[in-house]
């Protein structure tokens, strides 16, 4: 992560990214940290340079095993926001050989103690760190988890990607904050249950489009009631159509190239982050009909 410029420069090449759609085993780190490797490693032979995982993806996104072995199923970071966890060299080498970053979910043990839904990065030497801690726990996550407290930026070769966590994406203020740091795109690990398909396809698309930016969606898959996830993982132009998208059922790695040709042409059609007003709505006028 790197701190914005005073005026984010436009990309100039094309950037191929792949979203994955999984089933991890629960509590198991270090065989999902193998099949997260093996997955990366499809990705970048079909060109992908930033490969994005499912939200919690590293312990599984399964409550009870979360509860039961909050050790086993965390990494721990240091003040730097490194983490040093064995389990997830398979990890580190398949970035490193494929020449990617990836993005993926895992539980995280802060340096203070406090426990976050964290979204890691590991960077085309092999290094691991935090990149951004969930912002909005959903739900039951609040008796596991702690909030976040600040937004992040990617920087992958000369794309400025803002980072989100499942329902994150719910909250247009979320993807919007992105945006206005100078995102092109916008990464959201995530994990929507069976029955929740309607939603999880209109809310990244609808980020997208408001913010004319790509957005890359990757959802875990399969599980057993009430934790089986549904899939639908994609990556959208910045119009909100889907370039690429998966099944509600099976795995599946969805490759797709982001242009900045492409994000200009839509920008200058479509220029909503620049015709947005300061203050828009807080002042209300109230009428009696």
């Amino acid at each position: 992560m790197t701190p914005p410029p005073a005026t984010p420069a436009p990309p100039t090449a094309p950037l191929t990214v792949a979203a994955v759609q999984s089933e991890p085993v629960p509590g198991d780190v270090a065989a999902n940290a193998v099949t997260a490797a093996a997955l990366v490693r499809r990705a970048a032979a079909e060109g992908a340079r930033v490969v994005v995982l499912p939200e919690l993806y590293l312990p599984a996104y399964h409550p009870p095993a979360l509860a039961a072995d909050p050790a086993g199923t965390d990494v721990v970071a240091d003040a730097a926001r490194r983490v040093a966890d064995p389990r997830l060299t398979p990890l580190r080498e398949a970035a490193r050989d494929g020449g990617a970053v990836v993005v993926v979910g895992a539980a995280v043990r802060q340096p203070d103690g406090r426990r976050t839904i964290s979204a890691l990065v590991t960077d085309r030497a092999g290094n691991v760190r935090v990149g951004y801690d969930k912002q909005q726990l959903w739900g039951g996550e609040r008796e596991l988890f702690d909030p976040g407290d600040r937004g992040a930026t990617l920087v992958v070769d000369g794309w400025r990607l803002g980072l989100g966590i499942c329902y994150d994406g719910c909250f247009p203020e979320h993807g919007r904050a992105a945006a206005a740091d100078g995102a092109h795109g916008y990464l959201c690990p995530s994990g929507y249950l069976a029955g929740s398909e309607h939603r999880r396809d209109l809310y990244y698309a609808a980020r997208a489009l408001d913010n004319t930016m790509y957005v890359v969606f990757a959802n875990a898959v399969g599980g057993t009631d009430p934790w089986r996830f549904n899939g639908g993982a994609a990556v959208y132009d910045p119009e909100g159509r889907a370039l690429a998208r998966g099944a509600d059922t099976g795995e599946a790695v969805l490759v797709a190239t982001l242009d900045p040709d492409a994000l200009a042409r839509t920008r200058a059609a479509h220029s909503m982050l620049l015709d947005r007003l300061p203050h828009q709505g807080s002042a209300r006028a109230f009428l009696t009909a």
